[in-house]
């Protein structure tokens, strides 16, 4: 049986409000009553309009009015979809969370096989035990719709950071394209699944390594996982403006504002929403492929 795909948000209700429920019909007393104002205003209708002719500017008495009515008429045309609007991201970076509590340094780290599914790609696992928490690693994505630099903080998520770098040294990300697109509500790109579906992974998993003061805005990267605990593996996301999402996501590096002009030029070439999951984000349309990823 199937896994349903990563995602890097749970947001309930984002599907939509809950209908309203169906209301009763009016009984023939409140029908006469609706018959007989409709009646009234027929009527109060008529005399405003004679007043208004017989007396020009009764309707715009000056220029606060005028422009009042001018607004009213504008909010009544037709907006454009989602589709045809480009992206809006904030012009302002989120700043790089940071633990109350420094962890231990060195920290221990495992990465326990993923008994649910086979690996999109044969890679190993990068050694369990201690490992460094302390310290940066900038990393260069090359794709084909630009550079995307990545500066990975171990002091944030030590062993997420050491699976990246793993990954990236193994080439488990060369040649794979980013699948996913939000634009509105979600602005992000999600990537790091050779299959290109949102279902693969490394086969195996990591620790989350959360904490209730992270934050995810334009600038941050993170790692997608499941609705289940510790269940990211290779597919990360990359924020570009807004996120509004719980504290359930591994923040393990930043975004250089190079590689957030990389994601605005393919967030401004909008969403392929009809091979998306349905939720108003889907495969980007300018396309991303990884090239290559550059550690140091």
């Amino acid at each position: 049986m199937s896994q349903p795909p990563q995602q890097p948000y749970q947001q309930p209700g984002w599907y939509g409000a809950p209908q309203q429920p169906p209301q009763p019909p009016p009984s023939n007393k409140t029908a006469l009553w609706i018959g007989i104002g409709v009646l009234g205003l027929v009527v109060v209708v008529a005399v405003v309009a004679i007043t208004g002719f017989v007396a020009p500017g009764f309707f715009l008495s000056d220029s606060k009015g005028k422009s009042a009515v001018a607004s009213s008429s504008s909010s009544q045309a037709p907006t454009s979809s989602a589709e045809d609007t480009p992206a809006q991201s904030p012009a302002g970076r989120t700043e790089l969370p940071k633990r109350t509590t420094p962890l231990a340094d060195p920290t221990d780290c495992a990465y326990p096989a993923d008994t649910t599914k086979e690996p999109a790609k044969k890679v190993n696992p990068p050694a369990a035990g201690p490992t460094p928490a302390s310290g940066t690693t900038a990393v260069t994505v090359k794709t084909t719709a630009g550079d995307i630099g990545l500066t990975l903080d171990r002091a944030l998520a030590p062993c997420t950071v050491a699976n990246f770098l793993s990954l990236a040294q193994q080439g488990y990300y060369d040649g794979h394209s980013c699948h996913r697109l939000g634009t509105s509500g979600l602005q992000m790109l999600q990537c790091g699944d050779p299959e290109g579906t949102g279902m693969g992974g490394s086969g195996y998993t990591i620790p989350d390594e959360i904490f209730p003061q992270l934050k995810y805005g334009r600038g941050i990267l993170a790692m997608a996982k499941t609705q289940n605990p510790d269940s990211g593996g290779s597919q990360f996301f990359m924020v570009f403006g807004a996120a509004e999402l719980p504290p359930e996501y591994t923040v393990f590096g930043s975004i250089s504002d190079a590689g957030l002009q990389t994601l605005d030029k393919v967030a401004s070439g909008g969403v392929d929403e009809a091979k998306g999951p349905g939720d108003g984000t889907g495969p980007p349309r300018v396309p991303v492929t990884f090239q290559s990823v550059a550690v140091g």
